[in-house]
């Protein structure tokens, strides 16, 4: 396997340098630093109050840091032109903690949505795309249903149908599972790992959930409410097995001894 410093080694698609974040006086992260590789599931991992939403929003541009950058394939995206952030943010695809569908409109408006304010397809055009993704995401024949009429996990494919109604090669996710069922965690899951590997796509996670993190993560950093800043990295199993942290071993175990 190629080294990090071997030419051969794919360049970080995302790569955090020295990044701190505050909302006005107050620090919430700092000196974070890591890369996310290309097709990689990184997961940004901690307790609640860790600060996992402010990296997130940091991330995908709603939060400027105090200090350090983001970069995207080498280039800042905390300093660029505001032309260059936009050409950037539309190849992602975010889905928000709260992300369900917009309510007042069937799933198949909600996915056309961006791509009616961002592209010139055709209204027939975006009526094949948007079968396509809503077909993607398990949700085929639902194109007239409205959210309420939907589950919780129903609801969630929805939402990430819409986020990839423009294609993007970068899924930011904010605690996709949340409220959702074990069954259902486990089929978004499930639904993420088959959209990654068919469509190439990275993805960073934010999440607290157990199941997920070690059903998806290929990478993870683990944020610290105490010391506002990350205290460990790596694939969240082998954090598991080797971790002589406390803070992590009993986030990754809930604080009891894991099966042998």
């Amino acid at each position: 396997m190629p080294s990090a410093s071997d030419p051969a080694a794919p360049a970080p698609r995302i790569a955090v340098t020295d990044l701190t974040l505050a909302y006005g006086g107050s620090v919430i992260q700092r000196d974070l630093t890591f890369t996310v590789k290309p097709g990689e599931i990184f997961v940004v991992m901690g307790g609640s109050g860790c600060g996992k939403s402010t990296v997130f929003r940091a991330l995908i541009g709603l939060l400027a840091p105090t200090r350090g950058d983001v970069l995207y394939d080498g280039s800042s995206f905390c300093t660029a032109e505001p032309e260059e952030r936009e050409r950037v943010m539309r190849r992602f695809g975010v889905l928000y903690q709260k992300g369900a569908p917009l309510t007042a409109m069937t799933l198949a408006e909600n996915v056309a949505l961006p791509l009616q304010e961002f592209t010139d397809l055709t209204a027939a055009q975006v009526r094949e795309v948007v079968a396509l993704k809503l077909a993607l995401v398990g949700l085929a024949g639902f194109e007239d249903f409205y959210p309420s009429e939907l589950s919780g996990g129903m609801q969630k494919r929805a939402g990430l149908a819409r986020a990839m109604a423009l294609d993007p090669d970068i899924f930011f996710l904010d605690e996709p599972s949340a409220g959702l069922d074990p069954v259902s965690s486990r089929r978004l899951d499930d639904l993420l790992l088959e959209l990654r590997d068919s469509l190439g796509a990275t993805v960073v996670l934010v999440s607290h959930e157990l199941a997920s993190i070690f059903a998806l993560g290929d990478n993870a950093v683990f944020l610290d409410a105490d010391t506002g800043t990350m205290i460990a990295q790596g694939n969240p199993r082998t954090l598991l097995a080797e971790s002589s942290d406390p803070k992590v071993r009993e986030f990754l175990t809930r604080g009891k001894a894991e099966a042998a």
